[in-house]
């Protein structure tokens, strides 16, 4: 009987799900999206049913496509967005929505905190290099002071996975790389971290047990697999942060990988052997998907700025895919490749909604340098994407400053999906960049997770060697690396002028 893994990816606005064969294939997915609820401008929150319900659905659409019976399912492999948090009472029923990961509520809780614990002190222990009020630790002491009741029935205060793990077990669970930005988690000792589990005044058994990435829970409950048309026999292991999944699911397991996730923000990993500290206190520490790993992770700029001039300037491109189905960024694409490196000394900086990592400043803004007579709207869409491999060799310097080497780069998401700016970050960075063959990283990395643990391959290089097939390899092209070295030189110096202006802004 042939043996397929069932992935899901825990998304911000939609659950995806997928049937995965032993070679990597993705026999089907189905996307189920729903809409956040955003009472105000800081708050994001989903009724958590509403995840149970999709996640239903598209196990039935899945296996509809796919035409694989539910008893040939020997796993479950999940990647979870970080930091949403679910509060349930003894019973198991959720006390309230789901307070979104993105939701900003908490600033003057993240603050008393960050007052609380001295900066150095929570990115010693936890990783983190600041408390920000989408921590779940911000989180939690909003909920003590704003819903005194919903607070003090707090059974378990869970993660978007570890409700998952619950819902189909019955056991409370969850994972290193999901935790570690809960600022409650010490990722020194694996344990939580009592001092601030104080502060919060909340106990260790009113939190889950602590397992590693792939760690076995249970099997799925026997109403739960008639429920969901799967097999009783179904492995349920812990699973792993979505970003920490994609990084598996495009080969990135061993240190001198680097892989980019350019979708609507930027996310960038590069696997390590140690948990580090960095002194300029740019980068933060993270678990990574695989035991005893850690991962330089974090998130900056991405797509939403060549989305921004997209939908501000290129009308024509819009109106042209309407009529002729080519997409808008393929059109794009196309006015790139008719612009030389460099964009004829148009330099860029995509701060659209302030510096994000390395630099950190939420007063930045975007700047557009050097304009001439001779700069048309291409020029100006590649400087958009010139702009993005800047901020991948930015974060690239800060981590090679740190002693992790970056030796070749792996992508993912939509943007790797444009050869001309696969090309671009190959040229800026002097790496090799390689993309894959799979459209879904994240389900990949929960479905390679998943199945070393219930036996289907030996190690994670194994599977890796199995599942993840290299599509495309884009090597620098020296003359164009030499254009970028110094106009990366020019795009540092032009943000570090600009940051007294930027400062004095509103």
């Amino acid at each position: 009987m042939d043996k397929y893994i069932l992935a899901l990816d825990l998304g911000t606005t939609a659950i995806k799900v997928a049937i995965v064969d032993m070679n990597g294939k993705l026999i089907a997915t189905s996307t189920q999206e729903y809409k956040l609820l955003t009472p105000d401008t800081l708050s994001v929150e989903l009724p958590v049913e509403t995840y149970w319900d999709a996640f239903k659905s598209g196990i039935n659409e899945a296996l509809s496509k796919s035409g694989v019976s539910g008893t040939n399912l020997a796993c479950l492999g999940i990647s979870a967005q970080g930091e949403t948090l679910i509060v349930i009472d003894e019973s198991g029923k959720p006390l309230r929505n789901a307070i979104v990961w993105m939701d900003n509520r908490a600033q003057k809780e993240a603050d008393e905190l960050s007052e609380k614990f001295p900066q150095d002190t929570v990115y010693k222990i936890t990783g983190q290099v600041s408390i920000v009020p989408t921590w779940p630790a911000s989180k939690l002491l909003w909920i003590k002071k704003n819903e005194p009741e919903v607070f003090k029935n707090i059974h378990k205060a869970l993660l978007i996975e570890d409700y998952f793990i619950y819902r189909l077990t019955g056991k409370f669970a969850c994972e290193g790389s999901l935790i570690c930005s809960t600022v409650y988690w010490d990722i020194n000792t694996k344990k939580w971290w009592p001092e601030m589990l104080a502060y919060l005044g909340i106990s260790e058994n009113q939190l889950p047990d602590i397992y590693e990435p792939g760690d076995i829970v249970a099997d799925i409950k026997a109403d739960i697999s008639k429920e969901l048309g799967v097999s009783e026999k179904m492995t349920i292991c812990t699973g792993a942060l979505d970003q920490a999944a994609g990084t598996i699911g495009v080969g990135n397991i061993a240190p001198g990988l680097f892989s980019e996730n350019t979708g609507a923000a930027l996310a960038i990993c590069a696997t390590v052997n140690n948990s580090f500290m960095d002194p300029a206190f740019q980068m933060p520490c993270h678990y990574h998907g695989i035991k005893d790993l850690y991962m330089a992770h974090t998130f900056t700029t991405g797509g939403m700025a060549l989305k921004w001039f997209r939908d501000a300037f290129c009308d024509l491109e819009i109106l042209l895919s309407s009529r002729t189905g080519i997409e808008s960024y393929d059109l794009m694409n196309e006015e790139v490749k008719l612009v030389p490196a460099g964009s004829d000394g148009l330099v860029m900086l995509p701060h659209l909604q302030g510096a994000m990592a390395p630099e950190a400043n939420p007063k930045a803004k975007g700047v557009y340098f050097g304009i001439t007579m001779k700069h048309t709207k291409a020029h100006f869409i590649r400087a958009v994407m010139e702009s993005v491999g800047f901020i991948v060799m930015r974060n690239i310097e800060a981590i090679e400053s740190m002693g992790i080497p970056v030796k070749e780069i792996r992508v993912l998401g939509g943007g790797s999906k444009s050869d001309v700016w696969n090309q671009i970050k190959a040229d800026i960075t002097g790496r090799v960049i390689w993309t894959t063959d799979n459209s879904d990283a994240a389900c990949l990395g929960a479905a390679i997770i998943s199945g070393v643990s219930c036996g289907l391959f030996s190690n994670v290089k194994d599977a890796v060697s199995k599942m993840v097939n290299l599509k495309q390899k884009f090597e620098p092209i020296a003359e164009n690396h030499k254009v970028y070295k110094k106009l990366f030189e020019q795009y540092k110096q032009l943000y570090n002028d600009l940051c007294p202006l930027f400062e004095a802004s509103e």
